[in-house]
């Protein structure tokens, strides 16, 4: 197209672009001149500047996928989304809501820094990228550990990597690549893989195996299977005190939300009750809000159990 002409056909454009991202650089090959470019983008012009470089050809809030779109076309084709990003694409939802950043992976030699909401991280372990819908992303594993190096909050680690547990990255997975990758940011990851190595599924019986070290009371067996007698299948609790023949279910809204929910939520009461089994039952907000006291209930009801059981 004939310089200027592109003016009359914005289309055009656009179908050049990634959804609208585009380079200056791009534009430039186009037709479109770099000052032509950068005066497009000035306030109240049809244009915004995303990154060094990287344009958006509309003037409204970017989503998140032209916000990864730019951070690739800024960094170069050999860049791969990991970190928050790349675990949402991959199917996590334990993240925490801060502001969106994309953080990218290129080769140590490239010179390129981290600018506006692009992390850009220089590294000799490339990983081969996982491309869906276009988007290079790290796998899941290595995703989820570079997020968990940067987050500062044990209960957000924790969360993250049980959902990665959950959605089927195995814990060998997680202790191999944490130990192939740089030290720093390490020690809270770790210290969260050998807790839900320890038996928890999730962030919240992290939680609770914290509030259970401060007891005193013997270790129950997390998430053990219990059978009746007759082999028919009672629950699978959180944890099980042998002794005292008590249950202890953390009980999240996020689990037991709705009728159906809440029928079972019952119905395995039952079970246990038809069992001449105690249940305790805590959310898991007060794991964290309130753990001493969550500690002396579990003590008294472990207590009342055990002298029952003993009568019995």
């Amino acid at each position: 197209m004939k310089s200027g002409e592109w003016a009359r056909d914005p289309e055009w454009l656009y179908r050049h672009s990634r959804g609208g991202v585009i380079t200056v650089a791009r534009l430039g090959e186009l037709g479109v001149p770099s000052m032509t470019c950068y005066r497009r983008c000035r306030p109240g012009k049809p244009w915004q500047r995303l990154l060094p470089g990287v344009l958006l050809l509309h003037s409204g809030t970017p989503t998140r996928r032209q916000l990864v779109d730019a951070a690739l076309l800024y960094a170069g084709p050999d860049a791969v989304v990991t970190g928050a990003a790349s675990c949402r694409r991959q199917g996590l939802r334990a993240l925490p809501d801060h502001p969106f950043r994309v953080h990218l992976l290129v080769p140590l030699e490239h010179k390129i820094g981290g600018s506006g909401h692009v992390i850009v991280e220089r590294t000799i372990r490339m990983p081969q990228p996982i491309v869906e819908a276009g988007v290079p992303m790290a796998p899941l594993v290595r995703s989820v550990l570079d997020e968990s190096r940067r987050l500062g909050s044990r209960r957000d680690v924790s969360s993250l990597l049980s959902d990665a547990v959950q959605c089927g990255v195995s814990l060998s997975e997680l202790f191999a690549e944490l130990d192939a990758g740089s030290s720093r940011g390490t020690a809270i990851p770790r210290e969260a893989l050998h807790r839900i190595a320890d038996g928890a599924r999730s962030a919240a019986e992290v939680d609770a195996m914290t509030v259970w070290r401060t007891s005193g009371l013997p270790e129950p067996l997390w998430n053990h299977e219990l059978r009746d007698e007759n082999g028919e299948y009672i629950a699978t609790p959180d944890g099980y005190f042998v002794a005292a023949r008590l249950a202890w279910e953390i009980d999240s809204y996020d689990f037991h939300f709705g009728k159906q929910q809440y029928a079972a939520t019952v119905a395995r009461n039952a079970r246990y009750a038809a069992a001449g089994i105690a249940v305790l039952q805590t959310l898991p907000s007060r794991l964290r809000t309130e753990p001493k006291r969550v500690a002396d209930e579990l003590v008294a009801v472990h207590q009342a159990a055990l002298a029952r059981s003993g009568a019995a």
